[in-house]
């Protein structure tokens, strides 16, 4: 209670106290805008050193400013280490995401930023008198580009590359190209974005005080994961969320066990809109997956597939099992948290789904990229190392292994924060959450 109000009090005092500061900032951009067209020079602006931690003067903490953040598409999606280990959750991250809250106020009251109009793609060497230098200063707006010398008219490198960094912080494909989704992410209104921003922000500190010294954060939205250790990020990780008809639920638990090399017992809602239909177009699929079929909902006396009138079965008429296997739907692990929706940390055979830039194809549950690496991190405490994984998974055996300790496991619906590398991210509203909790 006493940290909301705290929160609330200086949440008010930081459109006085961050104002100035980020005023100065946006003249700044606005000077920049009007000098577009401009031939001068201007120097490279100067990096602060990211902090990991949180110290009691939350205005004196050397944040990177998200305006000069690093520009180069690397330090994004395949950084192969990251410029802090601050964590998206906490004190970390309520107050850069308040400071970017403040530059977006200031952003509105100057007057936002002009619409580009649609009309072909625009890429490097494309040539526009109207639209270009529209883009121009639509980058120029968020930093996303440097004010400096250039033909206002020309799609130059230099633009492909401011491209490429908003499309990067947008969660979009960056390939420097200005194609339907990247102009309609670019039109959304910096008074949208404001309140995108707002609405995150409580989404973060609805959350407890004392996240714990070891926990797991998911971020839906951004189809990411954290694990952290006494306020330090200690490993990221890409996820697979659910798909939109089967949404990934934000929820807060604890991690009870690991199991290894797990049976998958079919949820009923999957057993009816995915197993089923299979089954009734070909029985063998059954035996090509390695699932086994047992009578009644909960399992009874397991059941010969080719001996069932599939037409007449429903999703409660049997229960479907896979086994242990290379193409078990769980992968080799699942990371178990109490919950009342079915869903778990797990494994995938779909390794290629990583790859994808939105990753919504899960029926529900998350799924994990490079899982034996947090499976080692989960229980590292208890003594375990990656070979001692490693053999457990390859020696086939059927384990569950508890932890000693319980980690939290929070799983948050976010649209909008400011990442490890103090830039701020924006994602697609792909639950359609947002709409729902503008009024809250």
């Amino acid at each position: 209670m006493a940290r909301t109000l705290i929160k609330t009090v200086l949440f008010a005092l930081s459109v006085v106290a961050l104002g100035a500061l980020a005023a100065v900032a946006a003249n700044a951009e606005t000077a920049r805008s009007y000098d577009v067209f401009g031939g001068g020079q201007q120097a490279a602006p100067t990096q602060a050193s990211p902090s990991s931690t949180f110290v009691d003067d939350p205005w004196a903490v050397d944040w990177i400013d998200p305006w000069d953040a690093p520009r180069r598409i690397e330090d994004f999606e395949n950084a192969k280490a990251p410029l802090s280990d601050a964590p998206t959750l906490g004190d970390a991250g309520y107050w850069p995401l308040l400071r970017a809250i403040s530059m977006y106020s200031n952003i509105v009251e100057w007057g936002g930023w002009q619409r580009i109009p649609d009309g072909e793609p625009l890429e490097e060497g494309t040539i526009d008198e109207a639209r270009v230098p529209l883009l121009r200063k639509r980058l120029i707006a968020t930093g996303d580009l440097d004010g400096s010398a250039g033909n206002p008219t020309v799609f130059d490198a230099t633009v492909t590359k401011a491209v490429q960094r908003f499309q990067a912080r947008n969660g979009l494909l960056p390939d420097g190209v200005i194609g339907k989704r990247t102009l309609d992410a670019l039109n959304v209104s910096a008074k949208a974005r404001l309140a995108l921003l707002e609405r995150n922000l409580k989404r973060i500190n609805k959350l407890s005080e004392n996240l714990g010294d070891r926990y797991i954060f998911v971020n839906i939205a951004g189809q990411k994961l954290e694990a952290v250790s006494n306020g330090r990020v200690e490993r990221r990780h890409r996820v697979v969320i659910g798909k939109v008809d089967r949404q990934t639920p934000e929820y807060t638990s604890k991690i009870t066990f690991l199991a290894f090399n797990p049976y998958w017992h079919v949820p009923q809602s999957i057993a009816t809109k995915d197993i089923l239909p299979q089954v009734r177009r070909d029985p063998s699929y059954l035996k090509r997956l390695n699932m086994r079929v047992y009578s009644g909902r909960y399992g009874g006396r397991e059941v010969n597939p080719y001996s069932v009138n599939w037409n007449q079965a429903t999703g409660s008429s049997f229960l479907f099992r896979q086994d242990p296997g290379p193409r078990n739907s769980l992968g080799t692990v699942k990371i178990h948290f109490p919950n009342p929706h079915a869903v778990y940390l797990h494994d995938t055979p779909s390794k290629s789904l990583f790859g994808r830039n939105i990753r919504a194809n899960s029926s529900g549950c998350v799924r994990v990229e490079d899982v034996h690496d947090l499976t080692t991190w989960l229980l590292k405490p208890q003594g375990w190392d990656r070979a001692r994984v490693d053999a457990l998974v390859n020696s086939g055996d059927r384990k569950d292994i508890r932890l000693d300790e319980t980690v939290p496991v929070y799983m948050i619906y976010l649209t909008g924060w400011v990442d490890e590398h103090g830039v701020v991210n924006f994602r697609d509203d792909i639950y359609g959450r947002d709409g729902r909790q503008a009024s809250l």
